[in-house]
């Protein structure tokens, strides 16, 4: 699907599983930045976005979303989820929150999946406005874009 940019819209409301087994809704109550992935392979994009993220000091739930779209993704979604357990350190687990089927779709609808290898990066305001957003993969100067979005968020 075609990328759009949200950029001021509010997140629909979707639920998924973190890797804990915790059942979530998003948009959070909170401040958030969602890494919103569609394949494997966006997970390099991820690990550079995550560095920087966690290394501001600033207090934000980032999550790590990946989105697997399907029919068939959901009936093996335990499969899918286990395989990714083992690559995943268990007190990262809590981070990570896969959107399945519908919810997923939701999703892809909201901001497009081509160049699925790059991350869809979405700061969300306590109510769930998409108040910054990158989907073009990782750069130094955008991150720096993104922590004084994150500054601006936590002030209000």
């Amino acid at each position: 699907m075609k990328n759009r940019n949200p950029l001021g819209e509010y997140l629909p409301a979707v639920s998924g599983e973190a890797l804990t087994g915790e059942h979530l809704t998003l948009p959070l109550q909170v401040p958030s930045v969602l890494l919103v992935g569609f394949v494997q392979e966006a997970q390099f994009d991820a690990d550079r976005w995550l560095v920087g993220l966690l290394d501001n000091p600033k207090d934000i739930r980032i999550l790590e979303v990946p989105t697997v779209r399907g029919f068939i993704p959901g009936l093996i979604s335990g499969t899918i989820d286990s395989g990714m357990r083992s690559g995943i350190p268990q007190e990262d687990w809590p981070s990570v929150v896969t959107l399945y089927g519908e919810d997923a779709s939701t999703v892809v609808d909201f901001t497009g999946n081509e160049r699925p290898r790059n991350m869809r990066v979405l700061l969300l305001d306590q109510n769930g406005r998409v108040c910054w957003f990158h989907d073009r993969g990782f750069s130094a100067t955008h991150l720096i874009d993104l922590k004084r979005a994150v500054d601006q968020v936590n002030d209000q």
